[in-house]
């Protein structure tokens, strides 16, 4: 490039300190001469003056130039004020990655831009795709487009329309309702467990409901407006477990003091807590009771006790009474090849129907789950 004009110049002389230099990576006049010779062309003739005179006009205009004192009264001059700082830009990639609904490619493009933000020294200190797993990513790519238009529907009370569906054991995605549109009048988009979900009112109920955008398809905003009415949003997904609809009710769990940060992470710091003894402490907080709950409770085992309300109590006795079952046939089934023969030969009816988790060993077999009879 043989002629560039004074405003060429300047652009790219703004382009060239905001992407090479930083707190820590300073240039001085040779070195931004140099770098703009790479640019434009060795063709590119400058005086150091005009570089000079650039950077007071940078500064005149808004866009601050550090310049610091070197050896022999040389200066070097630096872009460090950013609109991000490195911390900020680092939760930004970490939200991108930990977001199962964004695409692998879409992912990695969403990080180039993130990273050109800073200079390019300080973006290599940035969190790179290539240490995130990527089997947790989803693989619908129009999801990006799906979820603009929610956000515009939501924003004009405008009805959508859309297929929704899950994955078969196949992997095969298939269509609820026999592909039947869905209308949904829609309140809010809300990031929970790493998806988003649309929340809304299904057709002309009443009660609402919540929708994975992923398993979205053709998602179409309607001519239709809506009259909102009232919802806590916060509250709805508060109280919602795994995001399993349910009808709210308050509860009581009785948990193991050891857990006590879990209930805290996972209700706020506002919540209900009685310390019973020294030992144990008793929840009260309102919930959607769902399988969601009941899986949620069990995932704590003993050290988890629901008190109310009883229909709660009888869910998780039920599902308690359906693992002991599923385990307990396992186990029973597959006797003869976890028992040494000699042992299984004596009497198969002395095997206790009860699952463990002891280990009993007889002649170097082990025999994982069973509790053995040991009379005659």
């Amino acid at each position: 490039m043989k002629d560039v004009s004074s405003k060429d110049r300047l652009l790219k002389l703004r382009e060239l300190l905001e992407r090479e230099t930083d707190e820590n990576h300073e240039l001085s006049v040779d070195e931004i001469i140099a770098k703009l010779k790479l640019e434009l062309g060795d063709e590119f003739k400058v005086e150091k003056k005009a570089i000079k005179d650039d950077i007071e006009s940078l500064n005149r205009c808004g866009f601050e130039v550090m310049a610091q004192p070197g050896k022999f009264g040389k200066k070097y001059y630096s872009h460090q004020s950013r609109m991000f700082e490195l911390y900020e830009l680092r939760l930004l990639i970490d939200a991108i990655l930990s977001a199962r609904f964004i695409t692998k490619k879409d992912s990695e493009e969403l990080i180039s831009k993130i990273k050109f933000l800073t200079s390019k020294q300080l973006a290599k200190d940035l969190p790179s795709q290539i240490f995130f797993d990527q089997s947790v990513k989803g693989n619908y790519k129009p999801i990006k487009i799906d979820i603009d238009r929610l956000h515009i529907a939501i924003t004009e009370n405008k009805k959508v329309q859309f297929q929704y569906g899950r994955y078969n054991v196949n992997k095969e995605f298939v269509l609820s309702r026999n592909g039947e549109f869905y209308e949904v009048a829609p309140y809010a988009l809300v990031w929970k467990n790493d998806f988003y979900y649309l929340i809304g009112i299904f057709e002309n109920e009443e009660e609402f409901r919540h929708y994975r955008v992923d398993r979205m398809r053709k998602v179409e905003i309607t001519d239709q407006s809506f009259q909102r009415t009232s919802i806590n949003i916060s509250e709805y997904v508060h109280n919602t477990f795994h995001m399993y609809a349910g009808q709210e009710e308050w509860i009581k769990i009785r948990f193991k003091k050891d857990l006590i940060n879990v209930v805290l992470d996972r209700f706020g710091l506002d919540v209900d807590i009685k310390k019973l003894d020294e030992d144990y402490f008793l929840l009260t907080t309102k919930a959607a009771v769902s399988d969601g709950l009941v899986a949620w409770i069990l995932t704590w085992g003993s050290d988890a006790k629901v008190v109310a309300p009883l229909a709660l109590v009888d869910n998780v006795k039920q599902e308690v009474k359906k693992l002991f079952q599923q385990y307990e046939e396992y186990y029973l089934r597959g006797v003869r090849k976890n028992v040494h023969p000699l042992l299984y030969s004596v009497n198969k009816e002395r095997y206790s129907k009860k699952v463990c988790t002891n280990l009993v060993s007889f002649n170097g077999t082990l025999c994982k789950g069973i509790i053995i009879d040991k009379e005659g």
